[in-house]
């Protein structure tokens, strides 16, 4: 695809569009795309200790990775960002001392462990690039060894085989728009291609004969779209590949194997409006999960095809269930009082210890390990709260409000006791607002432990987290609502957020000042809120968000181009659609303070959408800022620079709302 810039001049029914300055203009991806003197002049500046303090208190507050135990339930593995990078850890017993197995300033994380409990797969990243390499190490330490790391190349592990020695991985190194997948032998160190052709490929599921030990049959899957798949059906003896699911449908599947290798389990919306579990046989789906008003977001089959775990997203909240995964009758599961998330994590080969999550409003989620043949439960790993009372964190309240065309849009609410206006304690004028846009747009705002709300709350704010149309969660019409040109329909939902709040939050006839913020389309729907619907927020900042949605789709990394056309819509066909929803076509709009945080090294947001938006605001004199951090990508990963970039937010909005 040509990755030219497609801005030029056109006129859509009642709007006029300009001939965008030339600042707007960018071709590529990641710091080598960016001139160093650029770079140099957006660096992220220091902020005073009193500043970062009380954010780095709170980010100590924090909960190691669920983990992954050895097949034994000996020892576990687990990520923690407690050195300021993401490096990977080893208890030896429960609630043991941690010891660090990997290090350095490269993003580490378990991807896998082999069956036999002796090594370790591990991703690591550079500078927030996005394209990890695959390594090995043993579980008892020691160097990692390079299995591939490739420049400008993602490199995913699929599965191990059971004889712990055969590994399967994807690469997209052979075209930047397309995965294929290797065999790898980690004692011969070689590897042999077993899938080509185009299109983003994964192995969905191995079906390994129960006796011999020996892999029967794969899925594949093929993505056609941000959430509709394809699936492939590969016969080991035959050596025939044969198409199972989802051809031709553009329609959204989760499949796995059940108890044999001609039965599937698959997770879908296509006969309801929310996604439930069936079982698949003989091209005839049977519901094996109640019929809810609530999606089932997702399940997991054990190695051993003895229990299903699957999740229920309830209206923001996780519930967990189990069932047999034989007669689909329901298992008991522990019990946990007053969890908003109860979740798995990884389940042995062997198919004995499951590791389970599980989160409240007011404390870090706390790491479980559930022995299946004892049925007992034990919390293995320990949250960290240095220094902070946990348990006078603001609990999120579920409310709503109402958009111009009379639909109700969730939102969770965070506030402190002091921005409560009750009879008792009426106050004199209401606390400003922040409204935070989550990313996506699939994705959804949910309750919980939130760090980022509790620092807005301390700090004076009201947090809102709504999850507007195009959110998951709600319903498959809810989450296609905002698919292409029908996102020029719920647009709309984020100038309703700060109507309603201006409305129904005044205190003694006073408004409250409302800010926006947001990250990757979040930051985008930032973007939007303060250009299209300029007024709409006093200010705003925008982390990692798209500022032109064409010039995006032309640059962003070719992995993902194909799936991010089917959300936003073609560059071609849907180009009109395109320039009436990109905030650059809004920029005379804008008056309001704008803050720009970027990271240089973005693969799914380039790092010019910032610039070029950045590049117009300061023609324009508007008041704003852009922040570029050299060694991020999509978001900040080190510690370091997350204390920068929420400083700057937070310092931005206590300037421009609470002065």
């Amino acid at each position: 695809m040509n990755k030219r810039s497609l801005i030029f001049p056109i006129i859509l029914a009642s709007l006029t569009f300009t001939t965008l300055p030339a600042a707007a203009q960018y071709t590529g991806l990641g710091k080598d795309s960016v001139d160093p003197a650029i770079l140099k002049r957006y660096a992220p500046p220091a902020l005073p200790p009193a500043v970062t303090r009380p954010i780095e208190s709170i980010l100590d507050v924090r909960s190691p990775g669920l983990g992954m135990v050895t097949p034994d339930g000996k020892q576990m593995f687990f990520t923690w960002g407690i050195t300021g990078t993401v490096q990977v850890w080893r208890l030896d017993g429960a609630q043991k001392f941690p010891v660090q197995v990997t290090g350095g300033q490269d993003a580490t994380t378990i991807s896998g462990m082999t069956p036999d409990g002796k090594y370790l797969l591990l991703s690591r990243d550079r500078q927030g690039e996005e394209n990890p390499g695959l390594y090995l190490q043993s579980t008892k330490g020691g160097e990692l060894e390079e299995i591939q790391h490739l420049a400008g190349v993602r490199t995913s592990l699929q599965y191990i085989g059971n004889d712990s020695r055969t590994i399967y991985f994807s690469a997209n190194d052979i075209k930047p728009d397309s995965v294929v997948i290797y065999r790898y032998d980690l004692q011969t160190k070689k590897k042999v291609q077993i899938s080509g052709g185009d299109g983003i490929w994964w192995i969905a599921d191995v079906f390994v004969n129960p006796e011999t030990g020996d892999r029967e049959k794969f899925l594949f899957a093929k993505a056609t779209g941000s959430l509709s798949r394809e699936y492939y059906e590969y016969d080991v003896k035959t050596r025939q590949t044969t198409p199972l699911l989802g051809q031709n449908e553009q329609e959204e599947y989760g499949v796995s194997y059940g108890v044999s290798k001609d039965e599937y389990l698959v997770l879908t919306p296509k006969f309801g409006e929310f996604r439930r579990l069936y079982h698949y046989k003989d091209k005839k789906f049977t519901p094996i999960t109640p019929d809810l008003k609530a999606d089932i977001s997702n399940f997991d089959i054990d190695d051993q095809r003895q229990r299903i775990l699957y999740s229920i997203n309830d209206g923001g909240y996780t519930r967990l269930k189990a069932i047999a995964a034989n007669t689909f009758e329901e298992i008991k599961l522990p019990e946990f009082a007053n969890a908003d998330h109860i979740y798995t994590g990884s389940t042995t080969r062997n198919g004995r210890f499951t590791t389970i999550g599980v989160e409240t409003a007011q404390a870090p989620r706390l790491s479980y390990v559930y022995d299946w043949q004892t049925q007992k439960l034990t919390q293995w790993v320990l949250p960290s709260t240095p220094e902070i009372d946990t348990s006078k964190f603001a609990k999120a309240k579920l409310d709503n409000y109402t958009t111009r065309d009379g639909i109700s849009i969730p939102m969770f609410v965070y506030k402190s006791p002091q921005c409560e206006n009750t009879a008792q304690k009426p106050l004199e004028k209401p606390c400003p607002v922040v409204v935070h846009f989550h990313g996506g747009p699939e994705g959804q705002s949910t309750a919980g432990f939130n760090r980022y709300a509790q620092l807005f709350v301390n700090a004076g704010f009201i947090f809102v987290d709504p999850n507007v149309r195009g959110s998951d969660g709600y319903g498959k019409t809810w989450l296609n609502a905002d698919n292409g040109r029908d996102r020029l329909k719920v647009i709309t939902d984020i100038e309703d957020a700060s109507i309603y709040i201006r409305k129904n939050w005044q205190i003694n006839g006073s408004t409250p000042k409302i800010g926006i913020v947001g990250g990757s389309y979040g930051g985008y729907a930032a973007l939007m809120g303060m250009s299209k619907f300029a007024g709409s927020y006093d200010a705003g900042v925008s982390i990692v968000g798209i500022s032109n949605l064409l010039t995006f789709l032309n640059n962003t990394a070719p992995y993902r181009r194909i799936l991010r056309i089917s959300e936003y819509g073609d560059p071609v066909k849907d180009r009109e659609a395109l320039i009436k929803l990109s905030p650059v076509t809004y920029s005379d709009r804008i008056k309001a303070p704008l803050l720009i945080i970027q990271g240089a090294n973005d693969p799914r947001v380039p790092v010019g959408e910032a610039i070029q938006i950045q590049k117009i605001l300061e023609q324009k004199k508007i008041p704003s800022q852009l922040v570029i951090f050299p060694d991020e990508g999509h978001g900040s990963s080190k510690r370091s620079n997350q204390v920068l970039e929420i400083g700057y937010t937070l310092n931005f909005f206590k300037k421009h709302l609470q002065n």
